[in-house]
């Protein structure tokens, strides 16, 4: 039997947080259901300067966090840098992959360090459930096979992604998989919101392992409330806390993307390790 290693990597930055909890409820019921043994080990990157080797771990998932994510001088900072550059080069020559996860804030962080476009502040705080459309490219992704189009996702950012350099992503071969939803009232650039970085690489704008207790702990911050109903109105902010718990919107997304990934992982990993016995 092998041991399947998983390091979560927490970037909130000592802040008090949903989504990280929610990761680890996730990673934690991938452990018991799996047949293998499931290490998990938890790294605080931002506040402890905590970083995995990435010898020691097969699958990396790491999460969003507040603040700017451009760089202040920090030393965390270049660690993650060089973190990415190593699952990144790793994977181009070894045969032993690694599996790397990078949601919200993270997302943010790789997209800036691979100079993938412009990440910029947003003209307000975007917070809700938010419908997610998918590229040609996302609706191969098999990550999302189970969603519909658009499928939908909590949304918590005060930066997005615009502006793609498509360039850039042919020459290290990345693809945009979603957007966010489509304005035509609004004179404004669709965000991107999901990138195939590699095949082992996957990132999402949006929160995939938010759940609805988390959200409606989310809307009792007033700031969240506010950015909300800036966003959608107070008639459809009312809609979507109504709707907060419809199997087909966040719920089914939490049971997909990241479940999906972690099982991807383990399934790639196996078969490697067949191969040599």
């Amino acid at each position: 039997m092998k041991d399947i290693r998983i390091a979560l990597l927490d970037m909130n930055n000592n802040h008090v947080n949903q989504g990280f909890r929610n990761i680890k409820e996730i990673s934690e019921a991938f452990r018991q259901n799996s047949e293998e043994n499931v290490v998990i080990k938890t790294f605080d990157v931002r506040f402890k300067n905590e970083m995995p080797e990435i010898t020691d771990f097969d699958i990396f998932i790491s999460s969003g966090g507040p603040g700017t994510p451009h760089r202040e001088g920090f030393e965390w900072e270049d660690r993650f840098a060089r973190f990415l550059d190593s699952i990144f080069e790793h994977n181009q020559y070894s045969e032993d992959k690694k599996y790397l996860f990078l949601i919200c804030h993270s997302f943010q962080l790789a997209s800036i360090h691979w100079k993938l476009g412009n990440i910029c502040k947003r003209k307000s705080y975007s917070f809700g459930v938010m419908p997610i459309h998918k590229t040609r490219e996302g609706r191969e992704e098999f990550l999302f096979k189970n969603l519909q189009d658009p499928f939908y996702a909590v949304d918590s950012r005060a930066y997005q992604f615009i502006e793609p350099d498509h360039d850039r992503f042919e020459e290290l071969g990345m693809q945009i998989t979603a957007i966010e939803k489509f304005r035509p009232h609004i004179n404004l650039e669709r965000a991107v919101m999901a990138v195939r970085f590699s095949d082992e690489i996957f990132g999402t704008q949006f929160h995939p392992e938010a759940n609805p207790e988390a959200l409606i702990e989310n809307l009792k911050d007033e700031k969240n409330k506010e950015a909300m109903i800036e966003n959608f109105g107070m008639e459809k902010y009312l809609e979507v806390i109504d709707r907060i718990d419809d199997e087909d919107k966040i719920i089914r997304t939490r049971n997909e993307i990241l479940p999906r990934f972690l099982q991807f992982a383990e399934k790639n990993m196996l078969k490697k390790t067949e191969s040599l016995a």
